[in-house]
């Protein structure tokens, strides 16, 4: 059944490439848009004046959504998804300084950090030929479908070890469901939508959001049954009760948010890599071919080890995952509301960024983040409280 899933990944990319076959025509001159970016950006800063803040702040919403967000922003997810989003996360920031009414030297420090990060974007996507495109197409489907794969093997292995193995289709139904809503999003993203960009930040954060929701229920769920004696408990009496009910529907949604958040994007990278690789199509599509397989084997990996591990240790293992992940969405979620005007920004001067935490300096996206992580403080001092009992010193 998991085939199926790799197969459908690379369903999702080429489709999206033949629909868009026609634009991957024109290619872009990635350091003339970043340089006409910063140009832009230099001109708003220096007019900035904190009484009459509104142009400027215009501004930048329209260098955003009309020269960075599109063609830009997928040409550098493809290269580097991390260097996107803290870019996403500085277009925030200096808006947000900016709407709060900020000093110019507050700006003009937020507006530079933003600067420097395009900076690095020419040198990180380069040229190279059939061979930087091959490993660029190769890292574009690891590096976004292990995300999803390891969502949806965390769930398998849950009801394989869990005694309802036969109830694995809710989650493979889940996963077919979101590669035909990616392939109908990347579809609408690329042209229906193409206008509304702070509408497709909006849809975009709802759904890290909603999908950060679902993965924090999930790994508090299998959290409390790590324990041996609860588990066993659990199987004995209520396991076709628990996973009838809205739990089984919770892990399929749980499943469909994975693969949906990292399909539609997925198909825009490649089609951000194809325009600027014209005439690379076989390099391109044998990255594409490598990656399957690379996924396909570290699937065989995990379900192994998954079997293998005690059952304390799996599901101690297997919440950490979704619990970090739920992490890392609330923040990423938090961004992309900003840049669609649906969240406030405050920015928090001084704080440092972790892409890969999802961590990015605001006070809504640390409120965010904080939603989940609170809870565990309690928890985790009475853990402790309960050890020192257990074995005093």
């Amino acid at each position: 059944m998991m085939r199926r899933l790799f197969l459908a990944l690379a369903v999702i990319v080429t489709f999206g490439l033949s629909w868009s076959a026609p634009s991957l025509a024109a290619q872009l001159d990635v350091a003339a848009a970043i340089a006409a970016v910063q140009a832009k950006g230099d001109s708003l800063v220096a007019e900035y004046d904190p009484a009459q803040k509104m142009p400027t702040m215009r501004g930048f919403s329209s260098l955003y959504f009309e020269q960075f967000d599109g063609d830009l922003e997928n040409t550098i997810g493809a290269a580097d998804s991390a260097l996107k989003s803290q870019l996403e996360a500085g277009f925030a920031q200096v808006i947000g300084q900016i709407r709060k009414g900020g000093t110019s030297a507050e700006v003009q420090a937020s507006w530079q950090s933003l600067r420097d990060g395009l900076d690095k974007v020419p040198e990180r996507i380069g040229g190279g030929g059939a061979l930087a495109t091959f490993i660029q197409s190769f890292l574009i489907l690891v590096r976004e479908g292990f995300e999803a794969m390891l969502v949806v093997t965390a769930l398998l292995a849950y009801l394989r070890r869990s005694g309802a193995a036969e109830k694995t289709v809710v989650v493979y139904q889940g996963v077919g469901l979101a590669v035909l809503a990616s392939l109908g999003m990347a579809w609408g993203m690329s042209t229906l939508f193409s206008m509304s960009g702070a509408g497709r930040e909006a849809m975009e954060g709802g759904t890290m959001l909603l999908a950060s929701a679902v993965l924090f229920y999930c790994s508090y769920w299998l959290f409390a049954k790590r324990e041996a004696a609860r588990w066993q408990s659990y199987v004995q009496g209520q396991v076709d009760q628990a996973l009838s009910g809205g739990r089984l529907y919770a892990l399929g949604f749980a499943a469909f948010l994975a693969v949906f958040r990292e399909g539609a994007e997925t198909v825009l990278f490649y089609q951000a890599l194809a325009a600027g690789a014209p005439g690379q199509m076989p390099a391109l599509l044998g990255g594409l071919a490598l990656a399957v397989v690379a996924l396909a084997a570290l699937y065989v990996a995990m379900r192994v080890l998954s079997i293998r591990l005690p059952l304390r240790l799996f599901f101690s293992v297997t919440a950490a995952l979704l619990y970090y992940m739920a992490i890392s969405f609330a923040g990423n979620g938090v961004v992309e509301m900003q840049n669609g005007h649906v969240l406030s920004v405050t920015p928090l001067a001084g704080w440092p960024s972790l892409s890969w935490l999802g961590f990015y300096p605001t006070v809504e996206g640390v409120l965010a983040q904080a939603i989940l992580v609170v809870p565990l403080v309690p928890w985790l001092v009475w853990r402790g409280l309960v050890a020192r009992k257990v074995n005093p010193a």
